[in-house]
């Protein structure tokens, strides 16, 4: 796995970062976090840097998750269950997501990144649900910075040891969507207050 990483950033730099990650947010398999983590590595030796790092991991996470909500509101469910089998997006994940999503729409957007299965599904189930687009950006753009921030950020700190990265994931998945939606509550707690603020005014 490393090699084909090193491969692509030597070969491609930050514009293969943002064509690995759109292919992973469509579903592709990319192993999205292990590839933000190698891209902090790589900042971590001095051979790219944190701030454009950063810039092409947000641009790759959008793009992807923009174009999922393209293809889902252009061409549907039937497209979906036609095609989404060969790149692990099955029948069921779509309607266990949908369900989700219903209940928590906007915070499901927000930390989806964080919640393996459920990232690739999030922009096609929205579409799915005719979820508006500018609100869609908000909170999934949101996400991506958030997402993006984390784990090149991992990767940096943990530095020779940033392949330990795909073992936290998969272990600590649970506590990364609990901090996630302790943040969210904090963020939007913040913003209603700001809002009844300005408006006192």
């Amino acid at each position: 796995m490393e090699q084909h990483l090193d491969f692509v950033i030597e070969h491609f730099g930050y514009f293969g970062i943002i064509l690995l990650l759109v292919g992973g947010i469509i579903g592709l398999p990319v192993p999205d976090e292990v590839l933000l983590a190698y891209v902090g590595y790589n900042v971590y030796q001095n051979k790219l840097s944190y701030i454009f790092s950063l810039f092409s991991a947000f641009a790759g996470s959008i793009g992807g998750i923009s174009l999922s909500y393209f293809i889902g509101y252009k061409f549907g469910l039937p497209l979906i269950k036609k095609y989404g089998t060969k790149i692990h997006i099955t029948e069921e994940k779509i309607n266990r997501t949908q369900k989700l999503f219903l209940k928590i729409g906007p915070i499901l957007l927000l930390i989806g990144y964080f919640i393996p299965g459920v990232r690739h599904l999030t922009a096609y189930v929205a579409a799915l649900n005719k979820y508006p687009f500018r609100k869609f950006v908000i909170f999934s753009y949101i996400g991506a910075v958030i997402w993006s921030f984390t784990f090149i950020t991992l990767g940096t700190k943990l530095g020779e040891n940033w392949n330990l990265v795909g073992s936290y994931v998969s272990k600590y998945s649970f506590y990364l969507i609990l901090i996630s939606l302790l943040l969210l509550v904090v963020v939007l707690s913040f913003w209603k207050k700001r809002q009844r603020f300005i408006k006192k005014k």
